[in-house]
């Protein structure tokens, strides 16, 4: 794998690993603060998060070794509200910045798994924007979001509350491996 790319998809691993426990963490204030649906879907994306991590590790296979690993994370607690905020503006940083940036220097090194990882986790951050906003303005008027069930797919982490959709919209895969939360 070209240089470029591996280093590309180490950043990538690492934000996605640490936006895995920072969800986990936003979930659990966000139980504490009364949002019950919220915390799950916080639990949800951040698995999403991990299925990205474990694609961008796998498409890194032949590369060995120990790295220092530069990728943005945000830090802090703060209501569930701003922690929905910064979770939307983390998300679309990737879907606007990071991710087109990284798929165009895999594209040019003919990098296909690397493209692949990238270019499914780019599908489903969109999606996890989108749900973190809605769910803000459900907490900004007081109220928690409404969420029976909400399902991830284990193969590219689109996230659906609600009804599951017979299959999945980014990878394909059937509603019947997704993951229930």
């Amino acid at each position: 794998m070209h240089d470029m790319t591996a280093k590309n998809l180490r950043s990538a691993f690492g934000g996605e690993s640490q936006a895995h426990m920072r969800y986990l963490i936003w979930g659990e204030k966000a139980e504490k603060d009364g949002f019950p649906n919220v915390a799950r879907l916080f639990r949800a994306v951040a698995s999403a998060e991990q299925i990205h991590a474990t694609a961008h590790f796998k498409a890194l296979k032949n590369v060995k070794g120990d790295f220092d690993v530069t990728s943005g994370a945000g830090f802090g607690f703060g209501t569930t509200s701003e922690n929905l905020e910064a979770a939307k503006n983390g998300e679309l940083f990737e879907v606007n910045e990071m991710y087109p940036a990284y798929i165009n220097v895999a594209e040019m090194q003919e990098e296909k798994e690397a493209i692949n990882s990238m270019k499914f986790a780019i599908a489903a951050e969109k999606v996890h924007a989108k749900l973190f906003e809605e769910a803000k303005k459900a907490v900004d008027s007081g109220k928690d979001i409404e969420a029976d069930k909400i399902y991830v797919c284990p193969f590219c982490g689109f996230v659906e509350i609600g009804g599951p959709v017979d299959k999945c919209p980014i990878c394909g895969a059937p509603n019947s491996k997704f993951k229930i939360f």
